[in-house]
């Protein structure tokens, strides 16, 4: 006898393929709707799988053989017997995964099909003992055994007292596993985190989890694994005889002229630093206002650069302070213009000063734009991040996405217009803990 499965969306799918593979002297000896295995099966389409016989050609005019021969007979219908060999193990061979289709089945087919899966599910469980598995590999066989388990239970008719308290084992551990798991996936993706970054975490986290792991392991082993994806923050030092250089980029309206003030005022105020202001924004006459405001609260020079070209110069009439924050111009990523000038005035200087790129972005912008945005500007140079107005969303998942999309360190996040008090070097231990849903 040939024994083969099929798969297919739909019953009738499968049992199509059955047909059109074995022909239509076929018996239809098992049908059964599959999940997909994984932790993150639960969020795909199940298939049907159609376990379909047939009797090889040079057997199939033989006699049913009478009771204790080689042959032990079912019968199927009042004019339908099949003939099965004695069990025994079953060569890879003579079964074939396709993929899931259904004609009315018979209680005698269907005990059949349980008879072949308990005894394939058999071989499995002892093949897996003589396999070396990944950590990954023993929580997806958890998951399956427990499905045995449930199958098992279902077509035992009297199951043992042993096994049933076996079966209550693996339940609870496993259902608590992917309860913790499904709960982690929905928070994350709750706060706009990428379901690509999502799996990617979660998946590190299986590696490391074991049976029966309470939810205070994987928590915590979520929670390191975040920490370290974020990394450590890019702050401006003060080093040396020559003036640290910060040039802020990034588009119009998310806050660069602030962050700016706050920043050089916690060096002026609380560290006692010499910090003076360049501004290269020359199309909006707001921004060059609203600094020269900040720049006379400090008592800190400010020059007005009209062409990248002057940099240099303005730089060296500044040689004898600590810090200099320059200003740049938002623009559209279409304004080939307004880009090529940054890219120029970011790389007049040289090596000869210390120089450090800050991108500003704003936490309320969509995760399609920032990518863009990114984009665009590491055409431009290199930077470090600082995020804005974290005060005027509820998600924080952004952070996280653009950190790995942009591989670039997240130095500083605001979150109000207080000057200078809004802004604080950025803390990866309280974007993570908001992120799994802690206050």
């Amino acid at each position: 006898m040939t024994i083969n499965k099929f798969q297919g969306k739909t019953e009738e799918e499968a049992i199509e393929k059955a047909k059109s593979e074995m022909g239509q002297g076929l018996v239809i000896m098992n049908v059964r709707v599959v999940k997909p295995k994984g932790l993150f099966g639960f969020l795909k389409t199940p298939y049907y799988e159609v376990t379909a016989a047939m009797e090889d050609k040079e057997q199939s005019a033989v006699p049913a053989p009478a009771a204790g021969g080689a042959h032990r007979s079912i019968d199927l219908a009042a004019d339908e017997q099949i003939d099965l060999p004695k069990p025994g193990p079953v060569q890879p061979s003579a079964v074939r995964q396709v993929v899931p289709p259904v004609e009315p089945i018979s209680e005698a087919a269907r005990a059949v099909g349980d008879i072949l899966n308990a005894h394939a599910a058999q071989q499995q469980t002892e093949a897996s003992k003589t396999s070396a598995f990944t950590d990954t590999d023993v929580i997806e066989e958890r998951l399956e055994n427990l499905q045995q388990f449930l199958e098992k239970k279902l077509t035992d008719d009297a199951p043992s007292k042993e096994s049933g308290k076996e079966m209550e084992t693996v339940i609870s551990e496993d259902e608590e596993s992917v309860r913790i798991f499904r709960m982690l996936y929905r928070t994350l993706l709750d706060n706009e985190v990428d379901e690509v970054y999502i799996n990617q975490l979660l998946d590190d986290v299986m590696k490391v989890a074991r049976k029966g792991s309470s939810m205070d392991f994987i928590l915590s082993h979520v929670y390191q694994k975040m920490i370290l994806k974020f990394g450590n923050p890019h702050v401006i030092t003060v080093k040396g005889k020559k003036p640290q250089i910060a040039f802020f980029i990034g588009p119009t309206g998310v806050g660069k002229t602030t962050t700016i003030a706050k920043i050089a005022s916690k060096f002026k105020v609380e560290q006692g630093k010499k910090v003076a202001f360049l501004t290269a924004d020359t199309y909006r006459i707001s921004a060059t206002e609203q600094l020269r405001t900040y720049a006379n609260i400090l008592d800190a020079p400010l020059t007005v650069i009209y062409a990248p070209e002057e940099l240099p110069a303005a730089v060296s009439k500044l040689s004898d302070y600590d810090l200099i924050f320059v200003d740049t111009a938002g623009f559209s990523h279409k304004n080939e213009v307004q880009r090529e000038d940054t890219k120029k005035l970011l790389q007049l200087l040289g090596t000869q000063y210390q120089t450090i790129v800050y991108l500003v972005l704003s936490a309320t912008t969509k995760y399609r734009d920032l990518k863009e945005i990114c984009d665009m500007y590491r055409s431009i140079s290199d930077y470090s991040l600082i995020f804005t107005k974290l005060d005027e969303t509820s998600a924080y998942g952004n952070l996280l996405n653009i950190k790995l999309y942009a591989d670039a360190d997240i130095s500083y996040m605001t979150n109000g217009q207080n000057v200078p008090d809004d802004i604080a070097v950025f803390q990866s231990q309280e974007i993570v803990k908001k992120l799994l849903g802690g206050d």
